[in-house]
């Protein structure tokens, strides 16, 4: 059931929003003027908070200004019988959901209410989804070469300084660019990803700097690419080994000028992105074969972070063991289970050709298909690869 607070002067006031609003099956709170509702609002979470204005000792908008300080999520709607546009307009600046004018038309009351419910929802799913995003990117472990590399990103994640991160398939390197660009001043801004091995190299041009309408059989309207989706951000550029070397020059040039020319246009576009670029790929062999501009290399690795394969740290193997384990359990809904210390000794004991990926997906076999406590047993007949 959902609960509301109103805050206001006048007695009558109160008593008719409560008799409508419980009739309404909503739960209802009262404050008299604005410190004794402020008071109520540390103490205790409402889904809506109806607010007068015209109050003695402290106003609503006062109140308002207050309750947005507190960084309190829930809905404030506004009431007022000395309401005017001015008025309506300022507390909607300063944070109000809506602003409703006395005497209050009950439709139009009960319909906001409805809105900020649904206002307060998505706030809490958006929460909750944020979380799980933030619990999927967490960078487990506590060997010397993940310290190195969190000590690299709390360094060069402030800067605008380009990182080309390099390691195995599955070891993390999109994890990292995740944290680079959290930490940075541009987090709020979005990061935009690109895999320029999945695109096939007569679209990547495409892909990165957009087109116009018109400049091949397929481009049926004009399209932004990946530089211009990323302004202000991040764009983090994922087996950049595998890129064609037509598209190699292209992206020198937009890191060279901060410029780029969709594909089929001549316009200029300026573009403030910050570039990180992650690879699998020996680049250095890469250039020695002539796959790969040495130009590039050089203006993309500015800053080089190296994320070791699982094998190389195994006595993170405990730690990510436990975090797969709590994670997949709460996803499937199933009840936690446990890794026996044998187990775990056991899963050390694996040759990790697919790092984290394959250790998360290991994980989550395990869990399916083996009963509270997984064994050493377990392990062994689950985890490692079948022989034919």
């Amino acid at each position: 059931m959902a609960k509301i607070l109103i805050i206001d002067d006048e007695k009558s006031i109160r008593k008719t929003l409560r008799e409508i609003l419980e009739y309404e099956k909503y739960q209802v709170d009262e404050a008299a003027d604005g410190a004794e509702g402020l008071g109520k609002i540390q103490k205790e979470k409402f889904d809506i908070i109806l607010c007068d204005i015209k109050m003695p000792k402290m106003d609503g908008i006062e109140v308002l200004e207050k309750i947005m300080a507190l960084s309190v999520d829930t809905p404030v709607v506004m009431v007022s019988g000395h309401g005017n546009i001015e008025t309506a307009v300022e507390a909607v600046k300063k944070g109000a959901f809506d602003f409703i004018a006395k005497p209050l038309d009950l439709n139009r009351l009960l319909v906001t209410i409805r809105n900020a419910m649904d206002k307060s929802t998505l706030v809490t799913e958006t929460k909750v989804l944020k979380k799980k995003v933030n619990k999927t990117f967490d960078m487990i472990g506590e060997s010397k070469a993940i310290g190195q590399i969190k000590e690299m990103i709390e360094r060069v994640a402030p800067t605008d300084a380009r990182v080309l991160i390099t390691g195995g398939n599955g070891s993390g390197k999109e994890l990292v660019a995740r944290w680079l660009h959290e930490k940075s001043n541009r987090s709020a801004a979005p990061l935009i990803e690109v895999n320029c091995a999945a695109i096939p190299s007569e679209l990547i041009e495409s892909e990165l700097f957009g087109h116009e309408k018109g400049a091949f059989t397929s481009a049926i309207s004009q399209r932004k690419g990946k530089f211009e989706q990323a302004e202000g951000g991040t764009l983090f550029m994922d087996e950049i080994g595998d890129m064609s070397l037509s598209a190699q020059a292209k992206v020198l040039r937009a890191l060279q000028e901060n410029k780029i020319t969709r594909v089929g246009g001549e316009k200029e576009i300026k573009v403030n992105v910050r570039v990180v670029a992650a690879t699998n790929k020996d680049l250095q062999k890469e250039i020695a074969a002539g796959n790969f501009r040495e130009d590039l290399y050089h203006r993309l690795s500015v800053i080089l972070i190296h994320v070791p394969s699982l094998n190389e740290r195994k006595e993170d193997i405990p730690l990510l063991a436990e975090h797969f384990l709590k994670m997949i359990c709460e996803d499937h809904g199933m009840p936690q289970k446990a890794f026996s210390k044998e187990a775990i000794k056991e899963l050390q004991k694996i040759n990790w050709t697919g790092n984290i990926r394959e250790f998360r997906n290991v994980v989550e076999r395990l869990i399916i298909l083996c009963d509270k406590t997984i064994t050493d047993k377990d392990v062994i007949a689950y985890a490692r690869p079948l022989k034919g």
